[in-house]
């Protein structure tokens, strides 16, 4: 049965996490009952993300999926499991602040305890100007501020995304921790430099930009352990447990095409009865 734990109680449960001692591990999922099976698994939080609500859903990344659409996915996501729900918003889905400001309104009230919210705009591919990212930032704290829910926000930049932007690795590096510390001051609560893989930059940022620092699992990065030694407090996956799941998926088609893999069938470890135990 599910357990009714209060928003404001969630969204303490997410503060807490990002001062953990260990950090917070994120499978990021993009449905219903992969929420319930982490749930099951004992992760403590639940997170969406962007690209893999919007591949799922036969749509490019990149806000090409509605806020229309993808409100009552998060709000059925929020209904069955007990666990805090962060969600990757994106841009917000908005074209100016009054939309931006109604739909983190809609968030809170679907019952969302925090958000990614990131500075890059993929169709231009350049990045939203600092003093401008910072003011989005404060709108939204304010908003949930109103509304009574301390919303958990993770100030993602993308200088690593457009690369092309910068003349060097260190003016890359500089700008991110300049972002970093203009999006504390704005009231952002952790900071998320996607595809920031080289150890020694992650420790700088880490000891540079007053936030928990959330570095996505993506190839080349440090170990866990040297992440975790290095003081990272959020690690999450982005599509990467989607690209697990469907690599499974592709292996198993590939040998029924050729009548094999009868046997992966009879030893799947996972039956119905238990995805139907997970639904409340």
């Amino acid at each position: 049965m599910k357990e009714d734990i209060s928003q404001e109680k969630k969204s303490k449960i997410i503060f807490d996490l990002h001062h953990a001692e260990r950090p917070l591990m994120l499978p990021n999922i993009w449905d219903p009952l992969g929420a319930l099976l982490l749930e099951d698994l004992g992760f403590p939080v639940v997170a969406t993300s962007s690209s893999t609500v919007a591949l799922t859903n036969g749509l490019q990344d990149g806000e090409n999926m509605s806020f229309r659409s993808l409100l009552p996915q998060l709000e059925k996501i929020v209904e069955l499991v007990s666990v805090p729900v962060t969600a990757d918003v994106e841009k917000g889905y908005a074209t100016d602040d009054v939309e931006l400001e109604q739909n983190i309104i809609a968030l809170i009230e679907a019952g969302i305890v925090g958000i990614n919210f990131e500075d890059g705009d993929k169709m231009i591919k350049e990045l939203v100007p600092v003093e401008i990212q910072c003011q989005r930032i404060k709108l939204i704290k304010k908003a949930a501020e109103q509304k009574g829910i301390p919303l958990f926000l993770n100030a993602r930049t993308d200088t690593y995304i457009h690369s092309h932007l910068f003349s060097s690795a260190e003016e890359q590096l500089q700008e991110t921790i300049k972002r970093g510390k203009a999006y504390c001051e704005a009231g952002a609560d952790c900071f998320f430099p996607i595809l920031m893989k080289e150890e020694m930059q992650i420790k700088t940022v880490v000891e540079q930009v007053p936030l928990p620092v959330n570095i996505m699992a993506i190839p080349a990065i440090p170990s866990f352990h040297t992440l975790i030694e290095a003081g990272v407090k959020r690690i999450s996956l982005g599509s990467s447990f989607l690209k697990t799941a469907m690599e499974a998926m592709r292996e198993q088609a590939l040998s029924l095409k050729e009548f094999k893999g009868q046997e992966r069938i009879e030893q799947n470890k996972i039956a119905t009865g238990y995805l139907a135990s997970l639904i409340p």
